[in-house]
């Protein structure tokens, strides 16, 4: 199956994952102008009201951008909608990207109908997020249009599962839009997730390492210092299984070797505020393809690698 038309202006297959605090209006804005879709979490527009404010903003400049760059337009934009039950902006912000029409929402954490019909009803696509199979086929039977599937290795949240596991059983009943997170930051990977058997890649922790991101400096810098080795995969800080950067958690005061195990339940996203929003301030997410990451450069800087990488792993893989 093709995916869809809202996809043609993508100049690599990149969609930018929208990272809790870091993703902004100058990173997504960026990652479209470079030819990627570029995201952000609504929770990240606070208060509520600011919300309208940035979808105006990326809207209006990435149409600047099209008008004079006619020969290279932008990307679409995505908006992230945590739909936990301990959200309590969520039907306002769905309301603000109705409004605007925001052409992808990529939805986490929950599967509601609701949302997904009234991101239908303007045309929109969802997009959702799974671990597994089983929320794979919830997400499908309650009207989402694809998946991301957020395997070992991904920054942040993430899953325990194998791509080459995941991938494999979601394409036995799933032929429509796919995209793979996990480890991604290098265009050999993002080839070999196409020769797995997904659209797109889902790429988050090597974004955190650019200008426009919206992170402390010594966050970026522990990105470029950083290899797969200084990965920590806990549920400590949020209550959800993820991966973290050690060096933040040993600067914390906390043993990375010997950390408690968090109680789910105690999990909220009331407003975007409270122990989600402290956690991603002092302990600092990231994936395990971080040991790709060499250097702080602008987000259209790293799509260019993106770009010399995949086309150098392409022709080598014809050649061969």
């Amino acid at each position: 199956m093709a995916l869809p038309a809202i996809f043609d202006k993508l100049r690599l297959p990149i969609v930018g994952a929208p990272q809790f605090i870091i993703a902004n209006p100058e990173l997504v804005t960026a990652q479209c102008k470079a030819g990627i879709v570029g995201s952000f979490p609504a929770l990240n527009a606070r208060p509520q009201s600011l919300l309208d404010e940035w979808l105006t903003r990326i809207k209006d400049e990435l149409a600047a951008w099209d008008e004079a760059h006619p020969d290279t337009p932008a990307a679409p934009f995505a908006v992230n909608q945590i739909v936990h039950k301990t959200n309590e902006r969520l039907q306002q912000d769905v309301e603000s990207c109705v409004k605007h029409k925001v052409p992808i929402v990529i939805t986490s954490l929950g599967a509601r109908q609701d949302v997904n019909d009234a991101i239908h009803s303007y045309g929109g696509i969802v997009l959702h997020d799974i671990i597994n199979v089983t929320f794979a086929k919830k997400a499908l039977e309650k009207g989402a249009d694809g998946l991301i599937a957020v395997c070992a290795g991904a920054g942040g949240h993430a899953g325990g599962l194998s791509p080459f596991a995941l991938v494999q059983e979601i394409r036995a009943f799933f032929d429509g839009p796919l995209l793979l997170s996990g480890a991604i930051a290098h265009g050999r990977s993002i080839l070999a997730a196409q020769a797995l058997g997904a659209d797109l890649a889902y790429i988050g922790s090597a974004f955190i390492a650019t200008k426009e991101a919206n992170a402390a400096e010594g966050y970026k810098q522990m990105i470029v210092d950083s290899a797969a080795s200084d990965i920590v995969y806990t549920n400590l800080f949020t209550g959800v299984l993820g991966n973290y950067l050690r060096g933040s958690i040993v600067k914390a005061g906390l043993d990375p070797e010997n950390l408690p195990v968090s109680d789910p339940s105690k999990m909220s996203f009331a407003g975007g505020e409270g122990s989600k929003a402290k956690a991603w301030k002092d302990i600092w997410g990231a994936g395990q393809g971080v040991g790709a990451v060499r250097e702080v450069v602008s987000a259209g800087e790293l799509v260019a690698r993106f770009k010399r990488e995949y086309d150098e792993a392409k022709r080598e893989l014809c050649a061969g």
